[in-house]
């Protein structure tokens, strides 16, 4: 009997804010280091989805895949996945991490519940994550913020 091993990956959520931008690149960071595959999701919650728009989450891939494009070199020799998933982004992050080494989110810097860590799926990550969970804040942004 052959067995195959399943193969070691690293989640990212990418909105396209700055701060999903740092977890991308910490993400890759941790992939190329663990050897592992780089899974980057954007989540699309049911009321972003016009009726009647079919090609929605094509557009949706393509702007993902620009956005990795322009932040991971070629030269960097790193498999990567993207997907494009329907839901809550907290619940579809955790789920799509279930058998990762980690998972990492951009917190935001407003939340509408008020959350001090940045966001409201911070927290529904943090709490069914099966995996290691790190959260990225863009520090350059932070930085501009201050002056």
């Amino acid at each position: 009997m052959w067995v195959v091993p399943e193969q070691r990956s690293v989640v990212v959520g990418v909105d396209g804010s700055p701060n999903s931008m740092a977890a991308l690149r910490r993400a890759a960071r941790e992939a190329s280091e663990r050897h592992a595959r780089l899974d980057v999701i954007r989540v699309v919650e049911p009321g972003d989805t016009p009726v009647g728009r079919p090609f929605h989450s094509i557009r949706e891939w393509l702007r993902l895949r620009r956005l990795v494009a322009r932040l991971i070199p070629r030269s960097r020799h790193l498999t990567t996945r993207l997907r494009v998933l329907h839901g809550e982004p907290g619940a579809v992050l955790a789920e799509s991490a279930d058998r990762a080494e980690l998972l990492v989110v951009g917190a935001r810097s407003h939340s509408e519940h008020g959350n001090p860590l940045g966001g409201d799926t911070v927290p529904v990550v943090r709490e069914r994550a099966r995996c290691e969970v790190v959260i990225c804040a863009d520090q350059r942004a932070a930085a501009g913020e201050n002056l």
